[in-house]
């Protein structure tokens, strides 16, 4: 399961909890190029713009706001493949 407050919010005893991030270019290219996979004429840099204020408004808001869980291993997969970056999760949950 994925999401901004899942493991502080909706399953904050969750026996593994994993903080995804990626630098805000990789972000940016990775949305640029699903836009473009739907069929979606957009912007770099618009898709840039409003990705850092989803993260301000998401990390600022009140009720269940973007932030890493205390426990939570931290992965940075800027430049991991999707398939890496899976792979990096099970090798946390297989040495427990």
């Amino acid at each position: 399961m994925d999401g901004r407050d899942i493991g502080t919010v909706v399953l904050p005893n969750a026996d593994y909890k994993f903080f995804l991030t990626a630098s805000i270019d990789e972000r940016t290219n990775r949305r640029f190029l699903e836009l473009k996979g739907l069929g979606i004429e957009a912007d770099k840099e618009q898709v840039k713009q409003n990705l850092i204020e989803r993260d301000k408004i998401d990390s600022e808001r009140e009720i269940a706001p973007l932030k890493q869980a205390d426990d939570a291993t931290v992965i940075d997969n800027s430049d991991l493949t999707k398939e890496e970056t899976i792979e990096l999760i099970l090798s946390y949950i297989e040495k427990i």
